[in-house]
């Protein structure tokens, strides 16, 4: 891996600052509108996918700043939160736009749904501070979707939320559950896609940054 140039670490900061701003944006917004649940509001998987890739992408800002090259463990995060993004960007716009609820706010909806995960696919194509992603880790990018989708299950059936109609246990755990299936499906095949171009050639990085690789 090799460390990029300052200016992508700053194009990341950026980013990722605005990305929780349209977060911070949305909850407020909402707040003033009418009572809001906490838990709820951030119990979404778009909402959390967000959070997640904005702090990694965050933090691999800082290591660029500082001239560190980013350990294994943040560059699977990295993979891992990509694969969230995609996600949350195709089922966005291929299913749910201009469906009711949802992010209110125009400018907010489109950094989380559209600009933020545009953003994350490019910069993990293209820069070159991630090595190739082994295989053998693909299992990773499930630990999150598995842990929110066994949280959503436990509130569906407790406290009666959820935050997609689809997983909610009234149209009966055959179909929740199958709906989880297809959820992982997605995720796994979205991962081994980031995990594959983790494979191209990155763009031309700071010269004189030394060159490793770390399995």
């Amino acid at each position: 891996m090799r460390v990029p140039a300052p200016s992508i670490a700053v194009l990341r900061l950026i980013l990722a600052a605005l990305t929780v701003i349209a977060v911070a944006a949305t909850f407020l917004s909402t707040a003033a509108r009418a009572t809001i649940n906490p838990f709820n509001f951030f119990g979404f998987f778009t909402i959390q996918s967000n959070l997640l890739a904005a702090v990694v992408l965050a933090g691999t800002a800082v290591l660029c700043l500082l001239g560190r090259e980013v350990p294994a463990w943040l560059v699977l995060a990295r993979a891992a939160t990509t694969a969230y993004m995609i996600v949350v960007g195709l089922v966005y716009n291929t299913l749910l736009t201009g469906l009711a609820g949802g992010v209110d706010l125009p400018w907010a909806n489109t950094v989380v749904h559209v600009l933020f995960p545009i953003y994350c696919l490019i910069d993990w194509a293209l820069v070159g501070d991630r090595a190739p992603q082994p295989w053998r880790r693909l299992w990773v990018v499930l630990i999150y979707p598995v842990f929110w989708c066994a949280v959503v299950l436990v509130r569906g059936a407790t406290d009666g939320w959820v935050p997609y109609p689809f997983l909610n246990p009234v149209t009966g755990y055959a179909a929740v559950f199958g709906y989880v299936l297809l959820i992982a499906v997605t995720v796994i095949v979205t991962g081994a896609a980031v995990f594959g171009l983790s494979r191209l050639r990155p763009l031309p990085v700071r010269p004189g940054s030394p060159a490793t690789t770390r399995g």
